[in-house]
């Protein structure tokens, strides 16, 4: 069901709920503990963080906007945090830019998307939630979808126009959002994850030719999986493949999914389809589910395209309502900015973006070349934000498992980033942490990965996590570390057998500007 003109029904007032949200997180902010508070990753100055929204690239200015409860360090009224910068490095923090104050949106301003239309304007395509019985989900959720617009070249004032999608009460379940809106054919389209009354996981289509004004086109995509009831956060996007062949790949956070092996260890789980979709028919899949990272921490993710480039950005969420974090006044953040490209193989890539190297403040290059078995080495004393490129010679090491111990501190606590060589897996284990969430996550290597002459990671470590970047971005793993105190070193381990290097540099990192 759609509307002609946008239905606006205000219940509060929007600045004063603004102001009142800012001076909450200030408060927050002034009390944080930043023993794990990120250095070089998006995070809120206080309050909870979750899904990246309104991901663009607008008058030369990039913005990332993100789920935010500025009232406390959980999940709650969902409001929108907002940060920016002009080259992807530095970042500064922006005013809070929507909070709750319609009453279709009176219980949260959820997850939604940025577009720039014909004009030259900015909008804003967001959903709208409320609970039925108006405290929680005890009775259910009415989700509809909204539309704002910029007020200013900064993006820092959002006018809501009102809600311009309802929800059809016959043929949806409780869940109805997350509205991802661009132009196809010259048609405008959007697409949004749908639970079915039945309660199926689908993803719908509506185009239009005024913004404003949606028709329901058709389904994009049925999930297969019966237990899978909803599709977060989707995402639909073309990539141009070595050939020359252009693909279609579909990327949602599919709720309900069961674990199997390596795939689906979380409570939700993103990930990405590769096929093909012509205008006014159904997505057709052409590879199966893969997941977009395979840690332990990563879910929602946001790309928007930008001279010629596909940039991506996921949340690293906690997956636990009693994170080490939400005692420090904060909780949640962002993965580094990835540069979304299909690689030789046809297989879709997520590389940190090149503007990353620019946060390196040095290189240091270790003069250690191989460890023999059982050994264990020191590479750096005390390693709070850095980045480690670490190769390893396939065809001469002979270790089980050799990889490389961080965050460890004198309390015996690490995490360890590893290659198994038993099961064809990079790995972050965090069997010895000291607090979180424990268990390990693994990325299977394919066959010719295997095969090669190097493994190839990058490991990013920040105060608090940990992301690895497999094969230029063929795989990657982001998962929390929380550190005790103490000098946070970095060793180099090799079990049951020699570990031969191919490269080991160990870049300081400087902060892009929102601690």
């Amino acid at each position: 069901m759609s509307r002609s003109i946008p239905v606006y029904s205000p219940i509060y007032d929007h600045a004063k709920e603004l102001a009142q949200a800012e001076a909450s997180a200030t408060r927050l902010s002034m009390e944080r503990n930043d023993r794990w508070y990120p250095k070089y990753h998006i995070a809120s100055n206080g309050g909870w963080l979750n899904d990246p929204n309104g991901l663009c690239c607008y008058q030369g200015r990039w913005h990332v906007y993100y789920q935010l409860n500025p009232y406390g360090t959980q999940w709650g009224p969902m409001h929108w945090g907002h940060v920016s910068s002009r080259d992807m490095v530095t970042w500064k923090r922006e005013p809070i830019a929507m909070a709750p104050s319609l009453e279709e949106e009176k219980d949260g301003v959820f997850s939604g998307c940025a577009v720039i239309d014909d004009a030259g304007q900015l909008r804003f395509y967001y959903t709208g939630h409320r609970w039925n019985n108006g405290r929680d989900n005890a009775q259910g959720q009415r989700q509809v979808q909204m539309l704002a617009t910029a007020q200013d070249e900064e993006a820092t004032k959002l006018d809501k126009l009102g809600m311009i999608i309802d929800c059809s009460d016959e043929r949806v379940g409780n869940h109805f959002r997350d509205p991802k809106v661009w132009k196809q054919d010259g048609v405008w389209t959007m697409i949004h994850g749908v639970s079915t009354a039945d309660g199926r996981g689908q993803i719908w289509l509506y185009t239009t030719e005024d913004m404003v004004e949606w028709t329901f086109s058709h389904v994009l995509y049925e999930n297969p999986d019966p237990n899978v009831y909803m599709l977060e956060c989707p995402d639909f996007f073309p990539l141009t493949a070595s050939d020359g062949s252009v693909k279609w790949v579909l990327c949602f956070s599919a709720m309900g999914s069961k674990c199997a092996g390596y795939m689906n260890r979380n409570e939700s789980n993103a990930g990405y389809i590769i096929g093909t979709w012509q205008t006014g028919e159904a997505f057709r899949p052409e590879s199966e589910f893969r997941p977009l990272d395979c840690g332990a921490n990563f879910y929602a993710p946001q790309s928007t395209e930008a001279s010629g480039r596909r940039i991506m950005i996921g949340w690293m969420s906690p997956f636990s309502q009693s994170a080490p974090m939400q005692s420090d006044g904060w909780c949640g953040q962002m993965t580094l900015p990835r540069e979304v490209f299909l690689g030789e193989d046809g297989d879709m890539y997520t590389a940190p973006v090149p503007e990353i190297d620019y946060l390196r403040i040095d290189a240091f290059s270790h003069p250690i070349h191989s460890l023999e078995a059982n050994a264990e080495m020191l590479i750096a004393e005390d390693a709070e934000a850095v980045e480690i490129e670490f190769n390893v010679d396939l065809n001469r090491s002979t270790a089980e498992r050799a990889g490389l111990k961080v965050h460890a501190t004198p309390d015996g606590s690490y995490t360890y980033v590893a290659f198994d060589s038993q099961t064809g897996t990079v790995l972050i284990d965090r069997q010895a942490a000291a607090r979180g969430d424990r268990g390990y996550r693994a990325a299977p290597l394919t066959s010719s990965e295997l095969s090669a002459d190097e493994l190839r990671l990058r490991i990013f470590l920040d105060r608090g996590s940990v992301e690895v970047y497999v094969n230029d971005g063929h795989h990657v793993l982001s998962s929390y570390s929380y550190p005790s105190s103490g000098h946070r070193a970095v060793k180099l381990m090799s079990e049951s057998g020699s570990l031969v290097l191919g490269k080991l540099i160990v870049h300081d990192m400087r902060s892009i500007g929102l601690e």
